[in-house]
């Protein structure tokens, strides 16, 4: 038995020689990716440049936690949408999941300072391809014992490092029953922060702002000791915030099995002109 492609030839020759010409059927060619389309998938997938991890990277240490949104204890994932150009650009960025206008705001502002990207290719042809990305802001309760995050991670408030000692020789490391907070709560301490903030002039020259994370022990009195950056900005601002958190009034300290103890915190000191 001939084949499909044999038997259609032979069909082919046979009218030719004894009757008119019979035109064969001309296979449909799949349609070029028009010049204009946006894709939501694509055989080669838009990547930004550098790698996805160094992009997650970026994402996090360029990430400013508004301070409005942190005074209200405002948090959770805007989901964003963008569009890569075939240039590697990334054109309207916008929000698909608000959760509030500050966040939403900066989300925007995160994505659109972001490096440019490796075109995606569809059919062999570089195109045009939506692309959607999460952006977390969160800030941990303290109320559990969790493990410091990656560097990357937006902002953390950590009790990773709670150290208890009912017996000074005999240390422990355990999860509060209560943990450390500022007296008045937060939207008290970061009142005092911006009221006491002095902008280094040269940061404000150079319009330098963003986040001095600052890690430190508050003690079983209250009182915050052993402050340290842990991610540097320059230009004045690691020294200011490390003359707030060590000028700043006492906190209530953790408690566990209602005795106080100390607590290791990183919080972030922010700067915005």
């Amino acid at each position: 038995m001939k084949s499909p492609l044999l038997l259609l030839l032979g069909c082919f020759g046979l009218f030719s020689f004894f009757g008119p010409v019979a035109h064969a059927q001309k296979r449909k060619m799949p349609a070029k990716p028009s010049a204009t389309e946006v894709y939501d998938s694509v055989a080669q997938p838009a990547v930004p440049l550098g790698g996805t991890e160094k992009y997650a990277r970026f994402l996090g240490e360029n990430q400013r936690y508004p301070a409005s949104a942190m005074q209200k204890g405002i948090q959770g994932t805007v989901k964003v949408s963008f569009i890569v150009e075939k240039t590697g650009t990334v054109n309207e960025v916008k929000v698909e999941t608000p959760v509030s206008p500050e966040l939403d705001a900066e989300a925007i502002r995160l994505i659109k300072s972001g490096p440019k990207w490796t075109p995606a290719k569809h059919r062999n042809q570089v195109v045009r391809q939506r692309i959607y990305v999460p952006v977390s802001f969160v800030m941990s309760p303290g109320s559990e014992t969790v493990k410091l995050p990656a560097k990357d991670r937006p902002i953390t408030t950590s009790a990773a490092d709670i150290a208890a000692s009912v017996n000074p020789d005999r240390p422990a490391v355990v999860a509060p029953d209560k943990p450390t907070q500022p007296v008045g709560g937060p939207q008290a301490f970061f009142d005092w922060v911006e009221k006491n903030q002095q902008y280094p002039l040269l940061a404000r020259q150079r319009k330098i702002q963003g986040k001095v994370m600052v890690e430190f022990m508050v003690q079983a009195d209250g009182s915050l000791t052993d402050a340290r950056v842990i991610k540097k900005m320059g230009s004045g601002l690691d020294e200011e915030a490390l003359r707030l958190i060590k000028a700043a009034p006492k906190w209530e300290p953790a408690t566990f099995q209602g005795k106080p103890l100390k607590q290791k915190m990183v919080l972030p000191v922010l700067f915005q002109l």
